[in-house]
């Protein structure tokens, strides 16, 4: 394994990792959990929500490979493939403004809009969503049951979920009053990681209606806890939104995230877009 290994810390909307050129520095698959635990400490390492590769694909331009803070693997993250768009096209990976990248949940397709030699907007196509039971999947009644307003309990409370998976599980509540108010620590940390309902964890979203086209968002993601921004979180509010009909298909919602705004719509061809920034914040070298 090297000993000193050159990375990138970037973040979309304060959702923040840590990215490795695989092309330049591949790493031995087994150190890989390790690694993202020990570069995610913010007083012993460098400090971030994980580790992302990005490295060669045998079916896309690129591949990105995502690892949690707890060295878990996660399928797909929206942040996360709009900063790897970003540092593909600015280092050079690629040399067209619209590519491919490969998830561990699919190949997606990434657009980079560009100011002089610097990316400063990436839009995303996410692919359909899937709202069955098998599609999280969670546990109980048939795969093929639609988990919209899906009654649940957590925590002794009955509540009304609506499930959707972005390549990756997601569990959305609404809310009527403030979502700033909703208790997403308690029920994040119930729901995410070991719960009976959801055998491969889940991300925890709460949302608050702020007309037809916008929403407040805050979200429990796993394996990271609470964050500053969750692309594909977004992407399941949107989706659920107009699953329970609070939005309308086929129209840009703005998702208010801690971190900043999202644009996403899901289109009438069934795909979900997703548009905002990605930022880099500096490179350095770890000392492995």
């Amino acid at each position: 394994m090297v000993e000193r290994l050159p990375f990138t810390k970037m973040h979309g909307l304060g959702n923040c990792y840590i990215y490795v050129n695989g092309f330049e520095n591949p790493l031995p698959e087994e150190k890989l959990p390790e690694l993202a635990r020990r570069v995610s400490e913010p007083n012993t390492g460098i400090g971030a929500d994980g580790l992302i590769l990005i490295g060669p694909s045998e079916t896309a331009a690129i591949k990105m490979r995502i690892f949690n803070k707890d060295g878990s693997e996660a399928k797909n993250c929206g942040n996360g493939l709009r900063c790897v768009a970003k540092y593909a096209y600015e280092n050079g990976l690629v040399d067209e403004d619209e590519f491919g990248i490969e998830t561990l949940s699919g190949t997606v397709q990434a657009s980079v809009r560009v100011s002089g030699e610097l990316v400063e907007e990436v839009t995303i196509d996410m692919g359909r969503p899937g709202w069955k039971r098998g599609d999280l999947p969670m546990a109980g009644g048939s795969p093929n049951d639609e988990l919209i307003e899906e009654l649940i309990e957590v925590d002794g409370e009955k509540k009304r979920m609506t499930g959707v998976s972005m390549g990756n599980p997601h569990c959305v509540f609404f809310v009527d009053s403030s979502v700033d108010q909703a208790p997403i620590e308690q029920y994040g940390s119930i729901l995410a990681d070991n719960h009976p309902l959801f055998p491969e964890g889940v991300n925890v979203e709460f949302v608050e209606m702020a007309g037809p086209g916008e929403m407040h968002f805050r979200v429990w993601e796993r394996g990271s806890g609470i964050t500053q921004a969750c692309g594909t979180g977004a992407c399941a509010a949107v989706v659920a939104a107009v699953l329970n009909g609070k939005a309308a298909k086929d129209k840009e919602i703005t998702v208010h995230l801690l971190g900043g705004d999202l644009k996403v719509r899901w289109g009438a061809n069934e795909r979900v877009y997703m548009t905002g920034p990605a930022v880099t914040i500096c490179e350095g070298i770890y000392f492995i």
